[in-house]
């Protein structure tokens, strides 16, 4: 299906105006039907299982032991991030993230507690998706990732890298890579219990669910990857990451 993506990207005419070219990155779906099949498909299982388990969650989990749970999934992406902050260049970025993870990994208690954002080193995110962004790779067709949600088509490649490029995937031991397993379980959680709000009165008051998420993806991205193309670090907030998309 990638294949055929990508061949329908090329043949594509893409506008050059840049409000035109906005319009088009949001609505770029040749592969819409199968694209439909598979949203409906992971709506089944977020209905199912990930929004029962993110609202139980949301209701009995006291609030610091959310935070607790989200600065220790944020803390075991900073490896990664720095690796994107170097290769887009931003050395000041890779500098900060670098910092707040050895700040937050040893006075933060194993990441449990943000620290470093007390220490004037804020929060960003960086993936092999933005860093193909930045390089001037554009986002290529709307795709469904089984059980990922939204993506296109360079996102879905920065996926695919990503799998390769965590430094904390080549940490030896079994230990650390169960802790990674369950940071990652647990930000996923975390993250959809985040999103619940935006997602229910999206679903609520949007004609086409899937259209809107679909465009809230690709602006979202498209912001991600200006940011990393400016290379200053955001505005202090409170530590945390924008939740990802369902």
């Amino acid at each position: 299906m990638l294949i055929s993506l990508m061949v329908l990207s090329a043949c594509a005419q893409v506008p050059t105006d840049p409000i035109a070219r906005a319009v088009y990155d949001e609505a770029n779906d040749p592969a819409e039907p199968t694209n439909r099949v598979i949203f409906d498909g992971n709506q089944w299982v977020d209905r199912n299982a990930l929004q029962p388990v993110a609202r139980t969650y949301q209701e009995y989990v006291p609030g610091g032991v959310r935070n607790g749970v989200r600065n220790f999934g944020q803390n075991l992406k900073a490896p990664v991030i720095a690796v994107n902050d170097v290769l887009q260049g931003n050395m000041n970025r890779a500098w900060t993230i670098t910092q707040r993870f050895v700040v937050n990994t040893t006075v933060g208690g194993a990441g449990l507690f943000d620290v470093a954002t007390d220490w004037d080193l804020p929060a960003h995110e960086a993936d092999f998706g933005q860093t193909l962004g930045v390089w001037g790779v554009g986002p290529g067709p709307s795709v469904q990732l089984p059980l990922l949600g939204p993506s296109n088509l360079r996102d879905t490649v920065g996926t695919a890298i990503g799998l390769f490029g965590d430094p904390v995937a080549y940490v030896p031991g079994s230990t650390m890579q169960v802790v990674r397993m369950t940071g990652s379980v647990a930000d996923a959680i975390d993250g959809r219990a985040r999103m619940l709000d935006v997602t229910d009165d999206l679903e609520k008051n949007s004609l086409d669910y899937y259209a809107a998420l679909r465009s809230m993806y690709a602006q979202r991205r498209a912001a991600l990857i200006e940011e990393g193309k400016a290379g200053g670090l955001p505005a202090q907030t409170n530590g945390m990451s924008p939740p990802t998309m369902p």
